[in-house]
């Protein structure tokens, strides 16, 4: 009797019937390194985007749930101080959650750890390209992009970010 394989382009589903390796549930940290730089960089900005798009793109490149937890991580101070979350308690840090078969786990959570911990390196705000495209697709939301800025090609548009190599359409948002 002859094994049939799965084609490559199953996915890590596979099929039904047909042993996988088992999915198992992994949750990493990073710490946010807010006590290193206190008051001179926005992380959680940073990692947020505009409405949300950049957390967005790095959890569909990497296909894992990516979190903000910790002090600082709700925007709305006075809703902060009414809601105890508590995760409130501890210091600002990053959770990334994966669920795949235990094979391919480890190389997802890595994904998301590295394209995580480059965005947790702060930069000179003069050579920040990162968050220069993020202020050009902030622009372009709101309908305030002035094309004339000779520091910002049209080459550079938030569909060539750096971690979205995959040709990855950008994430959707309410207009």
């Amino acid at each position: 009797m002859a094994h049939f394989q799965a084609p490559p382009s199953m996915g890590w589903q596979g099929l039904p019937g047909i042993p996988t390796a088992p999915v198992v549930k992994r949750v990493i940290r990073l710490d946010v390194p807010v006590d290193k730089y206190p008051n001179q960089f926005n992380f959680v900005g940073r990692i947020l985007g505009p409405r949300g798009n950049s957390l967005k793109r790095v959890e569909a490149m990497t296909e894992c749930t990516v979190f903000i937890r910790g002090q600082s991580s709700v925007k709305d101070s006075l809703k902060e101080g009414k809601i105890r979350y508590e995760h409130l308690n501890e210091p600002l840090h990053v959770l990334g959650e994966a669920e795949f078969p235990e094979d391919i786990i480890n190389s997802r959570l890595d994904h998301a750890v590295a394209i995580l911990e480059n965005l947790l390196k702060p930069v000179d705000e003069s050579l920040d390209h990162y968050k220069k495209q993020q202020l050009r697709e902030f622009a372009t939301l709101n309908g305030t992009l002035r094309e004339e800025s000779p520091s910002m090609s049209p080459s550079m548009s938030p569909s060539m970010w750096p971690f979205n190599s995959a040709g990855m359409k950008r994430a959707k948002t309410r207009r």
